[in-house]
Parts: structure tokens; sequence; C-alpha cells
């Protein structure tokens, strides 16, 4: 009598590939977290060799979780996107009005690059910055397709917030250069940027001139 064949079990193949998928995704975040530590004490321009060593590892052993530097960055941009998220909805939501909304997240964007310019630097360089800045256009512009609704226009808002994102960028990195640090020049920047989306910059402007006390007349 042959004897009888049972099919493999693939309890304990499942139960270890399961385990496999949570080691390395818990070491792959933990290398991302090593990466932007590193980053921001010793700047954008850090090597993979001085991650690999912050995190107890060789350069091989991070090149088979992220392939290359460009898959790093990447997901470096990721975590930092995903705190970023977490900020902009606070501010959002704690808001009164949708102006107020807006003020507060440009001022909690401009705090986040302030607090680590050369994590900003890094995942805003080379392949990584579009899918930063997508996802950041994105965050910008779900409170403000909320607060329309779906019978409005939701598309026109994403097309005002991709705007918006590329002019805090500008802004926010002009003002980094220029050496802006304290935060009562950031929450003026913030004010400044946030009254100039709403309205547009020549009308913020106009209505500034117009508001200010006239010089009064020199003497005869």
């Amino acid at each position: 009598m042959s004897p009888v064949t049972r099919a493999p079990s693939t309890t304990t193949d499942d139960g270890r590939s399961t385990r496999w998928e949570d080691h390395r995704e818990a070491r792959r975040a933990e290398l991302v977290r090593v990466a932007r530590r590193v980053v921001h004490h010793q700047g954008p321009d850090v090597s993979m060799d001085d991650i690999a060593a912050a995190g107890g590892t060789s350069k091989s052993i991070v090149y088979r979780y992220f392939t290359d530097k460009d898959g790093l960055q990447l997901a470096v941009a990721g975590a930092v996107v995903a705190d970023i998220r977490d900020a902009l909805d606070e501010a959002a939501t704690g808001a009164s009005t949708p102006r107020d909304a807006l003020r507060g997240m440009v001022g909690t964007y401009l705090e986040m690059i302030e607090s680590s310019p050369h994590v900003y630097a890094f995942v805003t360089r080379g392949g990584s910055v579009g899918h930063f800045l997508d996802s950041v256009t994105e965050l910008v512009a779900e409170p403000f397709v909320r607060a329309l609704g779906a019978a409005d226009d939701a598309d026109g808002v994403r097309l005002w917030a991709a705007g918006a994102v590329g002019f805090v960028r500008g802004t926010g990195e002009r003002w980094l250069a220029g050496g802006g640090s304290a935060a009562a020049d950031r929450e003026d920047v913030a004010t400044r940027v946030a009254a100039w989306l709403w309205a547009g910059p020549v009308g913020a402007l106009s209505r500034e001139r117009t508001t200010r006390p006239a010089d009064p007349a020199p003497p005869d």
C-alpha cells in the first residue's frame, strides 16, 4: 500500500513569512529614522556609509532595503510627509475660518522646514522632490476640498494648492537663506504669505498702503 501523500501545510511558512515581513518593515523604518537623524545633524550631503555606520550595519545591507540613495531619500520624504500631514491637519482643524486655516498651515510648514533645514534639503533634491511636493500639495488641498464639498470645483482647488505649495516653498527657502530664525519673524512671514495667497500680492499690498497712516506734512 502506497503511503498517503499529504499537501504540505502552509501555516508555518505563512507565519514565518509574516514575521519576516514585519521584521523587514521594522528594520526599514528604523533605518529611515537613523538616516533622518544623521542628515539632521550632518547635512544633506551625508554618505550612505555614514548612515550605515550610524545604523550599526553596512552599506550593502542598507541597499537591500532601499536599492540606492534615491530610494532612501523617497523613504525619508515619506516619513517627513507623514509628520507634515499630522501637523497640517491639526492646524487646519483647529482654525475657525478657511483663511485662518491657511495661515496656520503656512506657519506650520515654515516651522517644520526651519526646525530641520538639512532634512528639508535632503528630501527636496534629486528624484524625491516631485514626490514630496505632490504629497504636500494634496495635504494642503484636502481641508479646502472638504470645505467646498463634492459639488464644487475640487480640481480647481488642487490647482490652487499646487501653486500655493510652490509659492510657499519659494518664499520659505528665500527666508531660510536670509537667516530667518526668530519665531516672531516666522510668524510675520507666515501672515504675509497667507495674505498674499488668499487675496493676491497686489491686492494685499494695495490694501496695506490705503490703511497705512499718511506721513505728516513737512514743516513750512
